[in-house]
């Protein structure tokens, strides 16, 4: 669980930020997207395939 809390002096906008940074860094956000859907098990296969082979070019 990611916390962000006010410091002393410190914007809302700043705090917010810090805090949307330290998400992208934990990779909530991404693993919430990748398990919005379910996904059959043959299309995760064949997307990790089509990820290995764009990966090896």
């Amino acid at each position: 669980m990611t916390k962000v809390v006010l410091r002393e002096g410190e914007s809302l906008d700043a705090a917010l930020r810090r805090f949307r940074k330290d998400l992208a860094k934990s990779g909530v956000l991404r693993d919430a997207r990748k398990h919005e859907h379910y996904e059959k098990p043959s299309e995760k296969k064949r997307r990790e395939r089509a990820k290995r082979l764009r990966k090896a070019r």
